[in-house]
């Protein structure tokens, strides 16, 4: 399919926000940001060569010191945290693009190393258990049993979000997304198999639903909700998740969400990280039937599955992430059908060692 006839190269109509094309770069944990956590020039580099992108999502950034549970990844829980992100927005909009700041709050999936010795909290005591170690500051260590929280402590938890949101805006982001995936706090809430819980925020599919409810109305009330978005995933596997009753509950979520006119719903169909096997994977065409809004895809996708993806209007974004990380350029080499630079080491995917497989990949003008 020519660019001129490709569906991810039209522009979008975001909720009143205009992306140039359908691509969105998805949001991805790089740990640049040293120990204090405050976004930095590399940083702002590193999101300036993606901003051609229709939409950038940044990495997971935690909306307080409760949230914190990797190595060096940012937040955004203080005013010197919000003027650090000040140079990646203002970087990206040079460019003429738009970013979003990922909200996120680790749950379970932290240590209580990042937490003065204090347990990581979690909707139920249930600890991780996959068969690998987590890593820490200190190094790899065993997975501990989180701390439940108190029906009451909750409020707390929900009120961070919104104050992360207002430095989001106090920040010059054009958004904010609400990370409900991949087994960190909000996504922990929603499936069965690790909330436990005997209150309203446990035992039915409803409540269940109801912290990220609470979160969602709060940011809102930071934001509108059309420069919101939430992101699920339902059929992953990624910090030990997977529940019988996903496919319930998921499009549970997307049904109640669509009283929402949010920026989207992203939702990772895809089974790259893993599949847990209960069912056949939940797909964005079943999520298209109960939620209206605009609805991103992620997870695997290449050129032609993600511009099928929009053909068959299943989804109006597709997020890429891994080919982002050694392909600045991505929009422009899938545009001009151009080979991709090689994958990065994993090993530097996630270390804090500077410009080394982070902003030293090779655009296709330079190549």
């Amino acid at each position: 399919m020519s660019q001129s006839e490709s569906p991810l190269f039209q522009s979008f109509d975001l909720r009143g926000l205009t992306l140039a094309n359908r691509m969105v770069m998805a949001p991805m944990t790089r740990g640049r940001s040293g120990k204090d956590r405050i976004p930095n020039e590399l940083m702002a580099e590193y999101y300036r060569q993606r901003a051609t992108a229709g939409l950038i999502v940044t990495e997971g950034t935690t909306i307080s010191t409760q949230a914190n549970g990797w190595n060096e990844s940012p937040g955004i829980y203080t005013d010197e945290m919000a003027e650090g992100w000040k140079q990646v927005t203002s970087a990206v909009h040079q460019e003429g693009g738009k970013i979003f700041a990922q909200l996120w709050h680790t749950g379970r999936a932290s240590h209580s190393s990042y937490h003065d010795g204090q347990l990581a909290v979690a909707p139920s005591a249930i600890k991780i258990d996959n068969g690998e170690l987590q890593h820490t500051a200190e190094g790899k260590v065993p997975y501990e049993v989180p701390r439940a929280l108190e029906t009451e402590e909750i409020s707390s938890v929900v009120a961070d979000y919104a104050k992360a949101a207002e430095r989001a805006k106090a920040a010059g982001f054009d958004g904010v997304e609400i990370h409900s995936a991949n087994g960190y706090l909000l996504d922990s809430f929603l499936q069965s198999k690790t909330n436990h819980r005997t209150d309203q925020y446990g035992g039915s599919i409803a409540n269940r639903f109801r912290i990220l409810d609470e979160v969602v109305q709060a940011v809102s009330g930071v934001w509108q909700a059309e420069r919101v978005g939430v992101r699920v995933s339902p059929n992953g596997v990624f910090n030990d998740m997977g529940s019988p009753d996903f496919r319930e509950q998921f499009l549970y979520v997307a049904e109640q969400l669509n009283q929402y006119p949010l920026a989207y719903l992203h939702v990772m169909d895809g089974t790259g990280f893993g599949f847990h096997g209960f069912g056949e994977p939940l797909t964005l065409g079943e999520v298209r039937q109960v939620f209206d809004g605009p609805l991103m895809g992620n997870v695997g996708y290449t050129r032609e599955s993600g511009e099928e993806t929009i053909a068959r209007g299943d989804a109006d974004l597709i997020a890429y992430g891994r080919p982002f990380i050694s392909n600045p350029d991505l929009v422009t080499r899938f545009a001009e059908n151009a080979p991709l630079n090689p994958d990065a080491d994993v090993a530097v995917w996630y270390s804090p060692i500077g410009a080394q497989g982070y902003t030293d990949f090779p655009a296709l003008s330079s190549v």
